[in-house]
């Protein structure tokens, strides 16, 4: 796409596509219990792997996203437990939740000739959540309209909107020891017709909702 029309932005849009994928809810210990959707901090991850890691991506990075799995279901994994001094212990069988045929679709907004090079040519290998598959990857320009669109498939903030309540990770420090949280709308259906107020929309009328930074500089740890 050369343009775009009066009333609409340029936004690179990224799609991911895997097989299987599992994105373990963190607030469940013991179980390999999967979300409905990769959190914005997952995400962030996978964009941060193309970049070469996070001192390469701009703290104020920034996106939308939709996401939908056509089916689901529970597997074996391998559990490598550990005692209570932190060493390995026999590995154990647990179940995991998946999500299979999955496809996940990324809107950024600025910088996007650098995130057109960086997803063409990624530095580290992409993956999404816990597979362990490698993902498809497709890239192209699309015009964004400055109007409301329907929720559908849309990860968006709890304000005004429809869908299963989530608390997701936002943002997660490089050494892992803080966590930045954020409440989340999400119908895994993608039949939420909901307008999203203050969304912008594809041609097709999904809704995209900036979401908040998902880098590691933005979590605030606890005083010491």
């Amino acid at each position: 796409m050369s343009g775009t029309s009066a009333g609409s932005v340029e936004a690179l849009e990224v799609t991911v596509t895997a097989p299987v994928v599992s994105f373990r809810d963190p607030l469940y210990s013991g179980v390999q219990v999967t979300l409905p959707c990769p959190s914005p901090a997952t995400v962030g991850g996978l964009l941060a792997a193309a970049a070469g890691g996070w001192d390469q991506v701009d703290p104020g990075l920034a996106f939308a996203m939709a996401f939908h799995a056509r089916g689901r279901g529970t597997d074996l994994e391998t559990y490598h437990p550990l005692d209570a001094s932190g060493r390995k212990t026999d590995p154990a069988p647990r179940n995991r939740d998946f999500l299979a045929f999955a496809t996940l679709r990324i809107w950024l907004f600025e910088d996007l000739e650098l995130w057109r090079r960086r997803l063409r040519r990624p530095r580290w290998p992409l993956r999404l959540g816990r597979s362990q598959d490698l993902v498809g990857l497709a890239l192209r320009t699309a015009a964004v309209r400055e109007e409301p669109g329907a929720q559908r498939s849309a990860v968006v903030p709890d304000a005004a909107a429809a869908g299963t309540l989530l608390r997701l990770p936002t943002a997660v420090a490089l050494d892992r020891a803080a966590t930045r949280w954020g409440t989340y709308r999400f119908d895994a259906t993608g039949r939420t017709a909901v307008p999203v107020p203050g969304s912008r929309s594809t041609a097709e009328g999904q809704a995209l909702v900036r979401l908040p930074s998902p880098h590691p500089d933005t979590v605030v740890r606890a005083p010491a």
